[in-house]
């Protein structure tokens, strides 16, 4: 089966996302154009714990997700009965906070007679270009992360996706967390991260190998903390953030009065993008691919955007990465990425199994 647009007929799609901590429902027009994107994010409830509560969350997406299927009707300006087909995500995540956004999308799919498309919420995360106006075309190799997953791709098609190298323990976007609440930053950890590590970076002192005190002149390393898996060889592309975590405790533990919080929240974040830049030129060198589709949450960090595309740059390879509103969770990107399997027709075998497993396919 193969779905046209008929006589410039408009496809109108829903896009269910409540996977984690935040509540998107989006409504689509032929799967690019998004006639309404509201997004609850739970930051500020789960702030007070220094991350996600499940069960919390999972009560807070069924609080929400009601009034938040009213609101994007009334922005988008149609009704349910004229909706095409129902997109949901159903893997990876929060099992509780799953339930909530399938059996919501299960529902209207059954009263309206429409077809429910499962959707692969890392998958999506990488159609989430085509929302800014930028379609996917295969082959390219895929950067994923954030608080849950850190991972390279080889994607050659809807579904058609070969995981290169993925996360040995913690995702980047947690190990940004738990370095803040080591710091004693605020929560979520990444982007007051940045901002310090921006702010250290300006004052031009990760470029010296000496740091000034009242008394006298120290000696002191650029950077403090261990490279991750400096050993790795080039032809593997593994994540690993436990033991620069571990690093920065043991180093803020000797209290060191030399290090300032901007000091070890620039060194915490240069190591955590070094892999990544390590791994994406390695990737790009060995494979060939002709372009890079970087997304997540961590994305919304233009340091390493930046250096992502320098990256690519370096290597002829074409960098794409969603807008920051873009790289964190939305409905926006699992309408998208709906349309593409509803186009195309090939959605039907689609496993619509709840569960957290990272597995593609059916």
């Amino acid at each position: 089966m193969h779905m046209e647009i008929i006589n410039n007929k408009p496809i109108y799609g829903i896009g269910i996302e409540s996977s984690c901590d935040e509540t998107g429902i989006a409504i689509s027009q032929n799967g690019n154009k998004i006639l309404a994107n509201p997004v609850y994010t739970q930051i500020d409830f789960h702030a007070q714990y220094g991350g996600v509560v499940p069960e919390s969350a999972s009560r807070l997406h069924l609080e929400k997700i009601a009034p938040m299927l009213q609101e994007s009707f009334s922005t988008a300006g149609i009704t349910p009965d004229q909706l095409s087909y129902v997109a949901v995500t159903v893997r990876p995540g929060l099992v509780g906070s799953l339930l909530v956004g399938y059996y919501t999308a299960r529902a209207l799919a059954d009263f309206y007679e429409i077809p429910l498309i499962p959707i692969h919420h890392l998958e999506a995360h990488l159609y989430a270009i085509e929302i800014a106006g930028i379609p996917v075309q295969y082959p390219f190799l895929g950067l994923l992360l954030s608080g849950g997953n850190s991972a390279i791709y080889k994607v050659e098609g809807l579904s058609n996706i070969t995981t290169m190298g993925d996360t040995l323990d913690d995702a980047a976007g947690e190990a940004l967390d738990k370095a803040a609440a080591l710091l004693n930053l605020s929560y979520p950890g990444g982007p007051v991260i940045e901002k310090l590590a921006r702010s250290f970076a300006n004052k031009g002192e990760e470029k010296f190998d000496v740091l000034r005190e009242k008394g006298g002149v120290r000696n002191l390393a650029r950077n403090p903390l261990p490279k991750i898996l400096a050993t790795q060889p080039s032809d593997k592309y593994e994540f690993s953030f436990s033991g620069i975590k571990t690093a920065l405790y043991y180093l803020l533990e000797k209290k060191e009065k030399t290090y300032t919080p901007e000091h070890l929240a620039w060194a915490f974040q240069e190591r955590v993008f070094e892999i990544v830049l390590r791994n994406v030129t390695n990737a790009l060198t060995n494979k060939k691919f002709p372009r890079l589709v970087a997304a997540g949450g961590v994305l919304a960090n233009q340091t390493l955007k930046k250096q992502l595309a320098e990256a690519a740059q370096k290597t002829n390879t074409e960098f794409i990465s969603p807008p920051p509103e873009l790289c964190t969770d939305n409905g926006a990107m699992i309408a998208a990425l709906g349309f593409r399997y509803f186009q195309n027709g090939n959605f039907e075998n689609l496993s619509q199994e709840v569960t957290s497993s990272k597995k593609w396919g059916v």
